[in-house]
């Protein structure tokens, strides 16, 4: 809130250069801000009683939003890619998804391992969870495992994660 907007009766104000000027009625603030060419901005709202400061609000908007985009340029966005393997997996197509995989992790993405059991494949859960924990094992050079193989429905899916870079 901004000059007239401010509802309170009395503010703790805050001159511009930063020093403490007492609880001054919002009149008397107003007349201050105005004697400073600046504006009269609500800090701290839910103070007993509220805090404002005399300051250029224009300036001060500019630097927050400033603020904003610098925090959003430094933002990682983390994907989710999957890979799909089966029960019954040869050696070469396990390599070759280990491989894709790799690649992603080496990205920074997370992968997702599932592995769908077909039929009555599903009795036989844990030959999917060695192949998912041999993909586990195979992708610890370059991944941690983020959440163990675990069912959903009729599919058994991990998470790897990229190992953190150390600086």
């Amino acid at each position: 809130m901004v000059n007239e907007n401010i509802r309170a009766r009395e503010v703790r104000l805050i001159g511009a250069d930063g020093a403490q000027l007492g609880v001054k009625l919002k009149a008397e603030a107003l007349r201050l801000a105005d004697q400073a060419n600046q504006d009269l901005v609500l800090v701290s709202p839910n103070a007993k009683p509220p805090v404002a400061k005399i300051m250029d609000y224009g300036k001060y908007r500019f630097e927050l939003q400033k603020k904003n985009r610098e925090a959003r340029k430094k933002q990682k966005v983390v994907n989710v890619k999957e890979v799909r393997l089966s029960p019954a997996i040869g050696e070469g197509d396990f390599n070759t998804k280990l491989n894709n995989a790799k690649k992603f992790l080496v990205k920074g993405d997370k992968v997702k391992v599932s592995i769908r059991f077909k039929g009555r494949a599903i009795t036989h859960k844990d030959v999917g969870r060695k192949v998912l924990e041999q993909f586990a094992t195979q992708a610890a050079d370059v991944a941690n495992v983020e959440a163990h193989p675990k069912m959903d429905g009729r599919s058994m899916f991990l998470i790897l994660a990229p190992k953190a870079e150390k600086k």
